[in-house]
């Protein structure tokens, strides 16, 4: 969606990490999960909606050998590109693709998403997610979105805020819940956002 696209476009054009909520200098909600999963290094990570996080830095830092980064923000995945310098950065997969329009050529053992899919608000938008994920995510999913006392909005769009319960039962179709948990997020601006982040494991691998 060529408005989606061009508004965040102008968020990362027009501000910098400490100056929009989602930054993270140490994505610990997230490495914790992935932790508790024992992947091996080479395994298959890719991080949707991951624009300039902080994530890739400490996969990289890790040893994974694998990873993807997309985001809809050309501007906010080069970035990241220069933060991470020629040579770390050449070391990922980087793609430029609303998740919408995504057309995925593999399976990833790991799909991680972090607030990007809590913008999705219609069922369509929902739905057509859902139907991208479960084309490309090999093993494992790792979702986080507001929970539903959590904001109303992000970047002056509107979220669909997710309980526990309704993020399970939104993927329950093909993949199985293994933890879901609240966590808060301070915000640069020290306000805080709470957060559900569930995990799941793919039912029929093989499907």
């Amino acid at each position: 969606m060529a408005d989606r696209k061009s508004h965040w476009e102008q968020v990362y054009g027009t501000k910098q990490a400490h100056e929009v909520s989602w930054t993270q200098d140490i994505p610990q909600t997230s490495l914790d999960f992935i932790h508790k999963m024992n992947l091996p290094k080479e395994v298959s990570i890719i991080d949707i909606g991951g624009g300039d996080s902080k994530l890739v830095d400490h996969l990289l830092r890790e040893g994974f050998t694998d990873i993807t980064v997309l985001d809809i923000s050309e501007t906010a995945i080069e970035r990241a590109k220069a933060r991470l310098g020629a040579t770390d950065a050449g070391k990922i997969n980087w793609i430029v693709s609303d998740i919408l329009d995504f057309q995925p050529e593999r399976r990833y053992d790991l799909w991680h998403d972090r607030a990007a899919f809590h913008f999705m608000t219609t069922q369509t938008e929902i739905d057509t997610y859902l139907n991208i994920a479960r084309s490309a995510a090999g093993r494992f999913v790792i979702m986080g979105t507001f929970s539903d006392s959590g904001p109303l909005k992000c970047s002056m769009l509107e979220v669909h805020r997710y309980s526990n319960t309704e993020l399970k039962e939104t993927l329950e179709r093909d993949f199985e819940n293994i933890e879901c948990i609240n966590a808060n997020h301070i915000t640069p601006f020290q306000t805080v956002q709470n957060f559900t982040f569930c995990s799941f494991r793919r039912r029929n691998q093989a499907a």
